[in-house]
């Protein structure tokens, strides 16, 4: 059987960036992942490239931006007053941090520069604008 949109899969994989930075990897977690294929519950490169795999195949893939997080979007970038974050806040450039958006909606931003008035985060995803290269192992589908 060979996985079309629809199939839910297992999968084993090992994420890497074009510098050989390892990303992810279910191995060292000892479990694939499990998702329908097609239901947009991963990114669009990783779910395509799965399409006509039989079990046991294995598969190396390269992903741009667009297949993947997508490119760096500039205006996801902002300058944020100091005084949003608690007095007691460590800012750390380079450092993630979480937080609510106004609808209560969760973020995770990374904190790019810091003054005596603003700190610049981005909240654009950690990998956006980058290539990721997959090694893909098709365990299950069904």
């Amino acid at each position: 059987m060979s996985v079309e949109a629809g199939n839910t899969v297992s999968v084993h994989y090992k994420g890497t960036l074009n510098d050989g930075t390892e990303f992810d990897n279910s191995y060292q977690r000892g479990e694939p992942i499990k998702f329908e294929v097609g239901s947009g519950q991963m990114i669009a490169g990783f779910d395509t490239a799965l399409h006509g795999m039989s079990v046991g195949e294995t598969k190396s893939v390269t992903l741009d931006p667009s297949d993947a997080y997508g490119n760096i979007n500039d205006e996801l970038v902002q300058a944020i007053p100091r005084k949003s974050f608690p007095p007691d806040f460590e800012f750390v450039v380079g450092k993630t941090v979480q937080g609510q958006q106004q609808n209560g909606q969760p973020f995770l931003a990374k904190i790019i520069s810091q003054d005596a008035f603003t700190v610049t985060l981005d909240f654009n995803h950690p990998l956006a604008g980058e290539n990721l290269n997959f090694e893909i192992e098709l365990v299950e589908v069904s």
